[in-house]
């Protein structure tokens, strides 16, 4: 571990680990915020993950944070570790942009659940991070920020939508983040970036004013599909999260209970003996020699090392890119959302304004409705043979920025969304999913392995992601030479301002 004085660099240690150093004097939050600013100020002119700092509010958080420790109070679970949000994410007082030309100058009137909750736990919030257009793309780019870079190659996408919040737990930026996921977007960005990506079943983590707020079209969007998770480096700091995170809301209906869960407990206890299916291509999904290979050798993890037991078994499900997109479309304010499109629509996505001027048919929400129906239905009988399964997170590793998806993989011509085979079903059942680093390609690009669960069982996937965890460690691999980098905590020279 760095250390520069004797002291351990903040940005280096697990979120729980720091926030177990804050409790007991061994670090304060301050010190921790510090380090976090100036990591920030050292790596985001290349990397773009933020697009707003808030480095006066996050020092004043954390003196706060320093201040009750000192009197004996509980600042909460978080107490004084940084944050990242992402901007599709609502914080009162703090732009919101969603990475939107019609949002630009969007300042939110209040937080969002999770953010509320977060800051209540005892979080310091360092700013916002960067996102494709309203989280309509599964890139890194949007009309008004500069590019999210991928850290272990700035030429290549970091994933998205929620990409910035990706970079900024991988380079030590923020050791936790806060992502969406309506379709991929934690768990995109997750094997990217070499990172753990987390998202729950369908309504453990509530949602609003995101997906619920019919004042602000973009914003109002994929309420049966999106999901809020924990970008991590390790499955404690996201079940940390996660305790933190999960619990009902009146303001959210679809909000369901969760006190059949144990949210730190449940990354113990080892899955040996659970029966576990590896699905390489999902039912025809194309998918990038290297990247499946990588994939067949960590399901093998869970076969030789756990104790599982291990069956190439494909769920049969059909490409559901079109069930998908026709359903997000369905939950879009098109009306709201044209009107942005009239008067923005020169600086917006060109694919976003694209399917806002579609002429869309009842018939197509409606066959959606049923496909999904289908699908569902398809997965939870799959599902009743199994504990656990496992596919490539992603059809192929990162690919150069700015564009929407690769044209061709494993030679193939595909449509530009066809690396997101594996990712977007598990929004339609809302089933638990996460993404586990698995290695890395021969050109140094990560690539992830994703676990899905049975409909509510979250705490089975966290408990496999942390056998696989300890059975093939990840967190000891940092882009950038990080893990060799010497940071005085002491200094705040070239820390924002």
């Amino acid at each position: 571990m760095s250390v520069a004085g004797g002291t351990v660099d903040p940005t280096l240690l697990p979120a729980t680990e720091l926030a177990h150093r804050i409790r007991t004097g061994r670090t304060t939050a301050s010190e921790a915020t510090d380090a976090a600013l100036q990591r920030i100020s050292e790596l985001d002119g290349d990397l773009h993950a933020f697009v707003e700092v808030t480095a006066d509010a996050a020092r004043a958080r954390a003196a706060e944070v320093d201040a009750a420790l000192a009197r004996g109070e509980d600042p909460g679970p978080l107490a004084g570790v940084p944050l990242a949000v992402k901007d599709l994410i609502a914080t009162a007082g703090i732009p919101t942009r969603s990475g939107s030309p019609a949002y630009e100058h969007f300042v939110p009137d209040e937080d969002d659940v999770v953010v509320e909750r977060v800051r209540a736990a005892g979080a310091v919030v360092l700013g916002k991070t960067n996102v494709t257009e309203l989280g309509y793309s599964g890139a890194s780019h949007n009309p008004i920020s500069e590019t999210t870079r991928n850290p272990w190659n700035l030429a290549m996408t970091s994933g998205g939508s929620s990409a910035g919040s990706a970079v900024a737990v991988a380079t030590g930026m923020a050791p936790l983040a806060l992502g969406s996921d309506g379709g991929g977007s934690v768990r995109i960005p997750a094997a990217h970036c070499g990172i753990y990506g987390f998202k729950a079943s369908m309504g453990r983590v509530p949602l609003y004013p995101g997906a619920r707020d019919e004042r602000y079209p973009g914003f109002s969007s994929w309420e049966a599909l999106e999901h809020i998770g924990p970008l991590t480096r390790t499955v404690a700091d996201a079940a940390l999260m996660m305790s933190v995170l999960a619990g009902p809301d009146p303001r959210d209906r679809h909000s369901i209970p969760c006190d059949d869960v144990d949210w730190l407990a449940a990354p113990r206890g080892g899955v040996a003996g659970l029966r576990v299916a590896f699905s390489a291509e999902f039912g025809g999904v194309p998918v990038d020699p290297e990247v499946r290979a990588i994939a067949e050798r960590a399901a093998g993890v869970f076969a030789d090392r756990i104790g599982c037991s291990v069956e190439e078994r494909d769920p049969g499900l059909q490409d559901a890119a079109r069930t998908h997109w026709a359903l997000v479309m369905n939950e879009t304010d098109l009306r709201g959302m044209r009107r942005m499109a009239d008067e923005f629509g020169d600086r917006m996505s060109p694919h976003l304004v694209e399917a806002l001027r579609r002429d869309w048919t009842a018939e197509e929400f409606t066959d959606a409705v049923v496909a999904r129906k289908r699908l569902v239905n398809r997965m939870w009988r799959f599902m009743a043979d199994v504990d656990l399964l496992l596919t490539p997170t992603l059809a192929v590793p990162a690919f150069p920025v700015d564009v929407q998806g690769p044209e061709r993989i494993d030679g193939r011509m595909v449509p530009a969304s066809a690396w997101l085979g594996f990712v977007s079903p598990l929004n339609l059942t809302g089933q638990p999913a996460a993404s586990v680093p698995a290695g890395f390609t021969a050109a140094g690009l990560p690539v992830g392995l994703q676990i899905v669960g049975r409909h509510l069982a979250d705490a089975t996937v966290l408990r496999a992601s942390a056998a696989y965890e300890e059975a093939a460690p990840w967190a000891q691999d940092w882009p950038l030479g990080l893990a060799d980098r010497v940071l005085d905590v002491t200094s705040t020279a070239g820390v924002p301002a």
